[in-house]
C-alpha cells in the first residue's frame, strides 16, 4: 500500500509504487503549449458528480540541474524551470542520454525519458529539498541519470525516486484535465480521504 505522504502540490513526487496495481488505461494530458503527455490511470474516484484520476506518466520524468560552485564551495543544485533555457539545453540533453539508449521528450508539464533506466546507484543519488509558497516540502531524491556541459555551465539529468503524480479531472467535454493548484488544493483532503479508504478495500 502506499506509505509515504499525500503529495503535497500536483504533479509532485510523492507516493511509491508498492501497490502494484496500474491500471492499462490511459488518458492524455495537454499543456498551454499544446505538449502532450500519457499518463498511466492509477486510481479514479467520483466526487460530487464529478470524475477525479490519480495518474502517473507512462515515460519516466526527468529533472535537469545545474550545478553551481564557486571558488572551493561545495556545489549547489538548482532546478532547471525556466522554459527558454531548457530550450537552450535540450539537444545536449538529448544527445547525451541518447548514448544511453533514452530518448528525452518535450511532453508536457515535465521532460519525460522513454527507454529501460539504469539501477539505482546509492553515490548516483541526489537529494533537494523543493520549498513552495506556503510551506517546506519532504526533500526529494533523484537518481543520476547523465551529465553534460553547455557554454561552460555543468547539468545533471535526473530521473525521482518516488514515482511523480498528477491529479486531473473530466470536464463537460469530456477531455481530461489537470487540476489547478487551487482546485487540487480545495478537493485534496477529500480525495485522499477516498482515495485510502479504496485501497484500504483493496
Amino acid at each position: 500500500m502506499f506509505s509515504s505522504e499525500f503529495p503535497q502540490e500536483n504533479g509532485q513526487s510523492g507516493l511509491p509504487q508498492e501497490n502494484g496495481q496500474s491500471s492499462n488505461s490511459s488518458v492524455t494530458l495537454t499543456d498551454e503549449a499544446g505538449r502532450s503527455l500519457k499518463c498511466y490511470i492509477e486510481h479514479s474516484l467520483e466526487v460530487e458528480g464529478s470524475e477525479y484520476f490519480l495518474l502517473l506518466p507512462v515515460d519516466s520524468p526527468v529533472e535537469i540541474v545545474a550545478w553551481d560552485a564557486e571558488d572551493d564551495d561545495e556545489a549547489e543544485a538548482t532546478l532547471i524551470e525556466d522554459e527558454e533555457e531548457i530550450d537552450l539545453i535540450f539537444s545536449d540533453a538529448q544527445a547525451v542520454l541518447a548514448e544511453q539508449n533514452l530518448t528525452l521528450k518535450r511532453t508536457a508539464y515535465t521532460l519525460t525519458v522513454a527507454g529501460e533506466l539504469p539501477s539505482v546507484d546509492e553515490d548516483e543519488i541526489l537529494t533537494i529539498e523543493i520549498e513552495d509558497d506556503q510551506e517546506d516540502l519532504e526533500p526529494e531524491q533523484f537518481q543520476l541519470l547523465a551529465s553534460f556541459y553547455h557554454e561552460e555551465q555543468e547539468y545533471g539529468i535526473y530521473t525521482p525516486l518516488d514515482p511523480l503524480l498528477f491529479f486531473a479531472q473530466k470536464s463537460e467535454s469530456g477531455e481530461t484535465e489537470l487540476l489547478s493548484p487551487e482546485e487540487f488544493k480545495k478537493v485534496q483532503p477529500l480525495l485522499e480521504e477516498l482515495l485510502f479508504e479504496d485501497l484500504d478495500e483493496e
